[in-house]
């Protein structure tokens, strides 16, 4: 039976295969990022990631963490024709492709539910863990113990909301997507995106 590593790196030779075939040139104001001349430069919360013929690599030239390498390649390979800007804050599951018995329930257990159980009782660690990140507050209307946008990519951008658990409410975490990211990222690439901030939330507070 073939690992999963071999077939991580099959689906990454593919992507990269397909990589090839683009103009970048052609697609980079479509999505706010900079090329020279065959390479394409991305930021990805708060780290730069470089996109060329010979693949995908971090500043130090190392091939990132490959659901990095997937969001990439998605951003890449499946820019619109033209650009949307629907700026309006929805919820995972109202992007029109999510499956409700899958996506859903992916994006509810590595997102929400998983920053709602490690940060229950740590408003403060959570915060300075946004911030590391480069997150910033985001005014709204209702009120909450914690509002902070993220701009994971130049045209996807997602918010944090957070309440603290207390004596009568257990603690409850919100993360909105602006309208326009599933134009940018499919359903599964979004869930991703979403699962990495939280890894990366939890990593900013161990010891």
């Amino acid at each position: 039976m073939v690992g999963s590593s071999d077939i991580f790196e099959k689906n990454y030779q593919e992507y990269c295969a397909q990589l090839a075939k683009i103009d970048f040139g052609s697609i980079r104001d479509r999505l706010g990022l900079v090329t020279d001349g065959d390479r394409m430069f991305i930021p990805f919360f708060n780290r730069r990631y470089l996109v060329s013929n010979n693949g995908i690599v971090d500043t130090s030239g190392n091939r990132p963490d490959y659901m990095v390498c997937v969001i990439l390649a998605k951003y890449i390979l499946l820019c619109p024709d033209q650009p949307n800007d629907d700026t309006e804050w929805v919820s995972f599951k109202d992007f029109k492709r999510v499956s409700h018995f899958t996506n859903v329930n992916y994006f509810s257990s590595d997102t929400e539910r998983a920053i709602e159980k490690h940060f229950s009782g740590k408003l403060n660690e959570l915060k300075s863990a946004c911030q590391e990140l480069e997150g910033f507050h985001h005014a709204m209307e209702i009120s909450y113990d914690l509002s902070m946008q993220f701009n994971a990519l130049p045209r996807i951008s997602l918010l944090l909301l957070f309440n603290d658990g207390d004596e009568e409410f257990p603690a409850k975490c919100t993360v909105l997507f602006q309208k326009h990211a599933e134009y940018y990222l499919d359903p599964e690439s979004l869930a991703m995106t979403s699962a990495l901030l939280t890894r990366s939330l939890k990593r900013q507070t161990l010891p």
